[in-house]
């Protein structure tokens, strides 16, 4: 690059700094007029700059940027790899997927295999068992942790049984201790889906660091955004080649985009039926996809992470300025509580409205967004009753009680960094009001 194109270059970040600060300046607060979102993504100066960085290198695919945030993300973990990819859906897909590879031998999970998860979530934590003609088990989950009922896995598990792909909800953890120790007993892969808790802690150690495979999204609502995209961790190097070849159109071939001959015998594989010396960059051992993300979306990944230690300290601010100030309204409803041991790095704030309270989750739910303050269900509430999964093949264990009664009573408001202190005070306040105001109707 010429000393010219450098001094343009800066001056473009410059400006584009300049740009976010005039265009998107911060805006006062008025209760009743301006909206409180659910989530949302908290953009700066920085974040902007460095897309248009990684724009004016005109490396559009995955580059140097995927590179250096796989490696800030690994290391977040505490782990060997991350495979970055263009969703957290697609990294459920791609984790589940690789796990489905003729090289795992007698591990591989073939059609008809079970896979134990649970039904009170979001749809792509169980899509990929389907897509590959698996079968989920069901189980429950517990009050008001909202999380696997690690007492039933047991009386889930039947000589099919392969996997355990659950997530942690809502940033709370599932017991990660007991379901690791059950997954080892039984020799069962472990996937854990950590899009909705990325930070969060269990007696110290990072979710996604228990079982085999973890996963965690980028979207706008999550921790950090890239706008989409998403990732793909484990600490094992066998299981990071799978990894990336299912991402990568299901090539053999583990070179570099842009790269030629990493392994030094291009021309000499003998794969399949194909040709001796037959193109290993064209040599395919699995029915993969093309899932990769773009470097502009790791460049703003590459910004955010910087910020992800701040962002996760506000969310635990934020639910615990929540907690406090919606404790008086324990007499209807029921608050979260964090799994023993977990130090939750807080994706949403659950309420359940209890079944005798003198008003319904869809009104007080109605009531919210009538004053701008958004909310959210637990994701499919129940996955088993929603049309999609119509016909399909699973297996139940127990009657989902609990699951149901999320489906039906719970419902969630946001923690995430970019409300204010005043936000929150409107937000308890009207949800006060409008309970102890019900409370005060005359029965009809």
């Amino acid at each position: 690059m010429t000393e010219k194109a450098q001094a343009l270059r800066e001056q473009i970040l410059a400006l584009t700094r300049e740009f976010q600060r005039e265009a998107f300046p911060a805006r006062d607060f008025v209760p009743g007029d301006s909206a409180v979102p659910v989530s949302g993504k908290v953009i700066d100066g920085e974040d902007i700059s460095a897309v248009v960085d990684s724009a004016l290198d005109a490396w559009f695919t995955t580059g140097r940027w995927a590179k250096d945030f796989e490696r800030k993300l690994a290391r977040f973990f505490g782990l060997r790899s991350a495979s970055l990819v263009n969703s957290g859906s697609s990294a459920n897909l791609v984790a589940f997927s690789a796990l489905t590879s003729p090289k795992l031998g007698d591990r591989q999970i073939k059609p008809g295999d079970e896979v134990i998860t649970v039904a009170a979530g979001f749809p792509t934590t169980v899509n990929p068992i389907l897509q590959n003609r698996c079968i989920p088990v069901f189980i429950d989950v517990t009050l008001p942790h909202y999380e696997v009922d690690v007492t039933r896995l047991e009386q889930a598990l039947s000589e099919k049984t392969k996997a355990v792909m659950i997530a942690h909800t809502l940033g709370n953890a599932f017991d990660a201790e007991a379901v690791s120790a059950f997954c080892k007993k039984h020799n069962l892969w472990l996937i854990e889906d950590c899009c909705d808790a990325l930070g969060t802690e269990l007696n110290g150690k990072k979710v996604g660091t228990f079982g085999d495979i973890a996963t965690v999204s980028f979207y706008p609502a999550h921790h950090i955004t890239m706008g989409e995209g998403g990732a793909v961790l484990t600490d094992k190097p066998a299981l990071k080649v799978l990894i990336e070849s299912f991402r990568d159109w299901g090539r053999d071939c583990w070179c570099e985009p842009g790269v030629d001959n990493t392994c030094g015998k291009r021309f000499d594989w003998q794969l399949g039926t194909l040709p001796c010396g037959y193109d290993h960059k064209y040599t395919y051992s699995h029915v993969g996809y093309n899932l990769k993300a773009t470097d502009m979306q790791a460049a703003l990944g590459v910004s955010q992470i910087e910020k992800l230690p701040y962002f996760i300290q506000r969310r635990k601010e934020n639910f615990a300025y929540l907690s406090a100030a919606l404790k008086p309204a324990e007499r209807w409803l029921v608050l979260p509580v964090a799994t023993p041991g977990c130090d939750a790095s807080w994706f949403g704030f659950p309420i359940a409205v209890k079944p005798d309270a003198p008003f319904t989750r869809d009104q007080l739910t109605r009531h919210l967004d009538s004053k701008k303050i958004g909310t959210r269900l637990v994701f499919a509430g129940n996955l088993l009753r929603q049309p999609a999964y119509e016909g399909w093949e699973y297996r139940v264990v127990g009657d989902l009680a609990n699951t149901d009664y999320v489906m039906n009573h719970v419902f969630w408001i946001g923690v995430y960094p970019g409300l204010s202190e005043a936000m929150l005070e409107y937000v308890a306040e009207t949800v006060m009001q409008f309970a102890e105001q019900s409370a005060t109707l005359p029965i009809v």
